[in-house]
């Protein structure tokens, strides 16, 4: 599946056909491109242990395991609004907390959990290079957001390597976000994310993420839509009181790619 440009694999787990333990290893070959499936990460839906509709097993593409992806939560309610497994209103278990989503045909909006650690003005030395200030917010994953004057020109492997590696943000690490404000309500981003190790061509926290720190600093008002790297826009809605943001929304597509069986040579 492709939410807004970052693809995923899903598997539905809930028979237990594969443990964590098992699938974990398998993951990098899986997710690598050319030579196996390739995708941004591996998703297992499983049973609920409350009441949740379901729950889910979210692994990063180097096989770490994270606790939040918000355009892979979206993939995850339409496969399982799909699938028969929830209704087109659900909530499902995520290591970052509850989810709640809402499917409307092709596209998904998701209630992700309060930002946290919000903090501006963060300066970073890189070494060798330039000197960056950036702002910091925990969407359920944590995010270093960078505004520049062209996301299109900047070197997003380099320095996005070097941010998301930077100390100040160890030893978890941090995503990093680059972003221009075009208006009150429309931003650019371009991503390099944790677990992925490079560029990916959209990504939901990191969309949140960048909207509630342009916000903090005046820039920008909700809803928020934000152009990916693939060209597809995301949307984010937020409520704020006393400085405090809450409601958090993310909008948009998901998208049925391929439905098929993997062979063992898929991850041998």
């Amino acid at each position: 599946m492709s939410g807004a440009g970052n693809d995923f694999i899903l598997i539905d787990n809930r028979t237990g056909l594969v443990s964590a333990d098992e699938i974990r290893p398998r993951v990098p070959r899986l997710c690598a491109p050319h030579v196996s499936l390739g995708a941004d990460g591996l998703i297992l839906i499983e049973s609920a242990s409350g009441a949740a509709d379901f729950k889910w097993r979210f692994f990063n593409a180097d096989g770490s395991e994270a606790e939040m992806c918000g355009n892979g939560a979206r993939c995850a309610a339409r496969f399982a609004h799909l699938n028969g497994i929830a209704p087109a209103r659900m909530t499902f278990e995520t290591i970052a907390g509850p989810i709640q989503a809402r499917v409307e045909g092709g596209r998904v909006r998701v209630r992700l959990t309060e930002p946290r650690a919000l903090a501006l003005g963060v300066r970073l030395p890189i070494e060798g290079g330039t000197d960056f200030s950036a702002d910091f917010v925990n969407t359920g994953v944590p995010h270093a957001v960078v505004f520049v004057d062209d996301p299109g020109s900047m070197d997003v492997s380099g320095v996005g390597r070097a941010i998301r590696f930077h100390p100040e943000f160890a030893p978890a690490g941090a995503n990093a976000n680059f972003v221009r404000v075009d208006g009150r309500h429309a931003m650019r981003i371009r991503t390099y994310e944790r677990g992925v190790e490079g560029e990916t061509l959209a990504c939901g926290t990191g969309s949140v993420a960048s909207a509630v720190v342009a916000a903090a600093r005046g820039l920008v008002d909700s809803p928020v839509t934000l152009a990916a790297r693939s060209g597809i826009d995301l949307t984010v809605h937020f409520a704020r009181s006393n400085g405090t943001f809450g409601e958090i929304d993310l909008e948009g597509d998901a998208r049925i790619v391929c439905k098929g069986e993997l062979t063992r040579e898929a991850w041998e």
